[in-house]
């Protein structure tokens, strides 16, 4: 391909809407983990043949961002088969990706007349069903391109909720259109007051009312309702949802999540071990068995089954992180009970690789810093570092969970010193911090920082 032929080409290829225009960056992305879950959405044909399809372009783009061409090919075929059996003669427009992607693939492989072909096959689809808008793509498109941000990585949910909302002002009524953009709405929604003022709630009430057959929507929202302690229509979701998918590992590991926060323990175990059984490599499950074990090590601290359980929750937390690399949450729990068993470089080093996967990926950063706040001031037994750690926390989002957690800790600690000496300076020094994070008075001098004269006792 010569170089004045490409520079048209490559103009040509840039204004079309594909995986490969959609500025999806291999640095936001754990290729081996989006991998694994895309292959397991494949294997359980997820949102039926439509659905696959778009799972099959996906992987089309990790295997070329892998460099692993003819996987990706085959990839793009089977889209293309199950997008005609779907659709059977009403299929053009849900080629758009598909072909867009082919035509990408034979630039990079330097197969210019292939790449020709696929881009007059789209200027045929593109006269014969010009968008409704210039300033929108057909809503099938923004649809896959808002499935595609939604599951690549949480740093384009912003982009992902955007693209819902405008395929839906397209499509009202397309039921796949309006379950992501309540997904996303409930994956993104904090500190709402009351669910009046909860577009997620909103937004789950809408897709389950366009998908009435969707279980995994009514969990949603039972776990939404219940967190404003709205039980009665929480459990109801969750009964229906049970009713009509008592196999399904999607709507299982919601259900088990419910019960572990909002009902019984032993029944949440109970269900995530049978979806363990479904699906055996499903992070997600394992992190929920691993929580459920860890509050059974709680519960029975007194009695000799609390090591028992602690293993049992370190070792469906290992298994978390090892089908899921990167999952910071799982870390943080896993580290903290490495510190529990008395293995305090082991937890340390968890937590110094968690740190920089966190602020790389902008998740899950406040609960490492008050996990290992907790970890320093109990385990490690270095205040210093707990009241610093506590201190990023409260500073980072101070009405969050987390952010209220490390303010009582920081409170608690302040306490114990004014308990011996009420004009305890460094005590003072914390109190007026938090109430100066919080936006409120305090009697001592603004913004004075102190540092306790503990020391670090490394064990």
């Amino acid at each position: 391909m010569s170089c004045t032929e490409e520079k048209p080409l490559k103009t040509e290829l840039d204004t079309l809407e594909c995986h490969f225009t959609w500025d999806l960056r291999k640095a936001d992305i754990n290729v081996t983990d989006l991998l694994t879950r895309l292959e397991y959405n494949r294997d359980i044909n997820l949102g039926g043949k439509a659905g696959t399809a778009c799972t099959h372009n996906s992987l089309a783009y990790v295997r070329y961002l892998l460099g692993s061409y003819e996987e990706a090919f085959t990839n793009l075929q089977r889209s293309v088969e199950l997008i005609k059996e779907c659709y059977r003669n009403d299929c053009d427009k849900k080629l758009i990706v598909t072909y867009g992607n082919f035509a990408w693939l034979h630039y990079h492989m330097k197969q210019n007349a292939d790449c020709k072909s696929y881009l007059e096959k789209l200027r045929d689809i593109k006269e014969k069903n010009p968008p409704d808008s210039n300033s929108f793509p057909h809503h099938e498109v923004l649809g896959e391109k808002a499935w595609a941000l939604f599951k690549f990585s949480r740093k384009y949910y912003g982009r992902a909720k955007e693209c819902f909302r405008k395929a839906l002002e397209l499509e009202p009524e397309e039921c796949e259109w309006n379950a992501g953009y309540a997904i996303v709405l409930y994956r993104t929604e904090s500190n709402c007051k009351s669910p009046k003022d909860s577009s997620a709630i909103q937004q789950l009430r809408r897709a389950i009312d366009t998908n009435p057959d969707n279980d995994e929507l009514k969990l949603l929202l039972a776990l939404k309702l219940a967190a404003f302690e709205l039980f009665d229509e929480a459990e109801d979701l969750v009964e229906r949802a049970v009713e009509m998918s008592p196999e399904s590992p999607h709507v299982i590991r919601y259900v088990g999540k419910y019960m572990r926060v909002y009902g019984s323990l032993d029944r949440s175990t109970a269900l995530l071990k049978r979806a363990l059984e479904v699906a055996p490599n499903s992070a997600f499950i394992h992190h929920q068995l691993g929580l459920c074990y860890k509050m059974k090590n709680v519960q029975f601290k007194e009695l000799h089954e609390s090591q028992r359980f602690r293993q049992l929750s370190i070792s469906h937390f290992e298994k978390a992180i090892t089908l899921k690399s990167g999952f910071i949450f799982a870390m943080a729990q896993l580290a903290l009970l490495y510190g529990e068993d008395g293995q305090i470089k082991r937890a340390d080093d968890v937590f110094q690789t968690a740190f920089p996967i966190a602020e790389e990926k902008n998740e899950g950063l406040q609960t490492l810093y008050l996990y290992y706040g907790e970890f320093q001031q109990y385990r490690a037994r270095c205040l210093p570092l707990a009241i610093d750690y506590y201190k990023k926390c409260l500073k980072m989002a101070p009405d969050t969970r987390d952010g209220n957690k490390s303010a009582k800790n920081l409170r608690k600690i302040a306490d114990r010193c004014l308990l011996k000496n009420t004009s305890n300076a460094e005590a003072l020094g914390i109190l007026d911090f938090i109430e100066l994070v919080k936006g409120e008075k305090h009697s001592t001098a603004e913004g004075s920082e102190y540092v306790l004269e503990s020391t670090c006792n490394e064990e």
